[in-house]
Formats: C-alpha cells, sequence, structure tokens
C-alpha cells in the first residue's frame, strides 16, 4: 500500500493542550467537527493522529489478512 504524503502546515499548542489542523487538511481528510481521532506516541519524538473510522477500516483489512500476516513474519 502506498501513502500519499502532504505538508500541511504548521500549528501552535493552545494553553488547553488543543491544536487546529489546517483547514486544507480538513478538507481533504474530511475530516468533520466532532471526528473522534486516535492519538499514536512516536517514542518521545512525535505523535500520529489518524481518523477512528479509518483506523478500524484498516483493522479489519488486518483481520481478514492474520493468516498471511502470519507467514510472512515467521519468514522474516
Amino acid at each position: 500500500m502506498m501513502f500519499k504524503r502532504k505538508f500541511y502546515g504548521s500549528t501552535t499548542m493552545g494553553e488547553r493542550g488543543q491544536v487546529v489542523i489546517p483547514a486544507e487538511a480538513r478538507e481533504i481528510l474530511n475530516l468533520e467537527k466532532g471526528e473522534k481521532m486516535l492519538v499514536f506516541g512516536v517514542k518521545d519524538k512525535g505523535i500520529f493522529l489518524t481518523k477512528l473510522s479509518s483506523f478500524k477500516q484498516f483493522s479489519k483489512e488486518l483481520e481478514k489478512r492474520h493468516a498471511e500476516i502470519n507467514e510472512i513474519l515467521e519468514e522474516s
């Protein structure tokens, strides 16, 4: 699976720990007000945000391919 990467700009964390996702990113990624997001930490280097709905879809795909993925992991 190939991921297209795009830089959407920068943002600043407010006093309450909130950040604003740039408008262009919200539009392209179809992010709506109230959208549930998952926040993953990448060690102490940064964070990764994803829509809960996208993660659920990805998780279902992994589940379907569980046996295939295990074979690949065992070969490594």
